[in-house]
This record gives C-alpha cells, structure tokens and sequence, in this order.
C-alpha cells in the first residue's frame, strides 16, 4: 500500500511510524509530503539584500507570478531566483519529511520526502495524492477549536475532497491510545 503523509513538520516521527507503518506493510511505501507556499515578495526582499534594484524597476510593470520575464543583469552576489528557491525548498524538505523518513526508515519502512512548491497546500495535497496513486493519506489534526475548525483548517478541506481515505493523527495520539 502506497501512505502519502502530508506534514507543515510537525508530526512527531514515532507517532506517524505507528500509523503509517502498520498501513504500508512490509511491501509498501510511505511518502511523506511538505508543501512550500513561496511568497514572491520574498525575493524581491532578498535582490533588495543583495543590492539588486526592485522587481518593478527591473521589470518595469509587475509580471505575473511564474511569468518569464527578461531580467535586468543581476548583481555578481545575487545567487539567482531559481538558486534560493531550490535552497529553501530543500532546507523545508530537510526540516519537515526527513526526520519522520528517517525515522520510518530505521523503522524497517521504505520511505521517500518529497517537497512540492505550491501557492495553495490542500490543493497540492489532493494533487498529490492522486499524481502519486497513494491508497491512503495520513495529515496532522491539531485539535483546533470551534472557531478555527468551523472556518476550516487545511485538514478539514483536504478531507472534504479527497478521493482516497484520510487517517487524521491527532498530536499526542500514541498518548492517548495508551503507548
């Protein structure tokens, strides 16, 4: 059985090993997802750092987001857009999926991290649970209140819409179950 674990990184390893492992079994495989949602100001904040002239002076009207533009010649210290994108996206894979793979993984369960940079997380999680094939998707429930649950977390509207079973693990839930 093919268990996609979508994680912002903070489900405890041991807690998604004891639930995500015994799903899998021993000829499985577990995926464990972080969507990144990559604000775009954020690099021009950073070309600001770098000494580099705004997006708006460069481009001259905003482009689109994703949208080739002709780029003005960057700074020599200026890394590139693309660079600390891939930068951040595998310092957020290391941070959220590695330690819970790791874990899987020492664990006797195959087990992969992957990162999908995406401007709307329960879409991704629906995207990739369906790209991927998975038969079942495991994500965090935080135990928000009424408020917030009435609002609608992501894991609230990931398990409106998924096409396949969702398995909420609650934090502390190996507590509660008694381990």
């Amino acid at each position: 059985m093919h268990v996609l674990v979508a994680t912002d990184g903070v489900l405890d390893p041991e807690e998604v090993a004891a639930f995500a492992g015994p799903l899998a079994g021993d000829d499985g495989m577990v995926t464990v997802l972080v969507v990144v949602e990559i604000p775009r100001t954020l690099l021009e904040d950073m070309r600001a750092a770098y000494g580099q002239e705004s997006a708006d002076e460069t481009f001259g009207l905003r482009q689109e987001v994703g949208a080739p533009a002709a780029r003005a010649e960057q700074p020599k210290s200026w890394p590139g857009d693309d660079s600390v994108i891939d930068r951040y996206l595998s310092d957020r894979l290391k941070r959220g999926a590695d330690p819970i793979v790791d874990f899987l993984s020492q664990s006797g369960i195959k087990a992969q991290g992957v990162v999908v940079e995406h401007e709307n997380t329960g879409d991704a999680i629906i995207e990739q649970v369906v790209e991927r094939d998975a038969d079942v998707l495991v994500i965090g429930s935080y135990g928000q209140d009424a408020i917030h649950g009435f609002m609608g977390s992501i894991g609230t509207k990931v398990v409106r819409r998924s096409p396949k079973p969702v398995l909420l693990i609650r934090r502390g839930a190996l507590k509660a179950v008694g381990e």
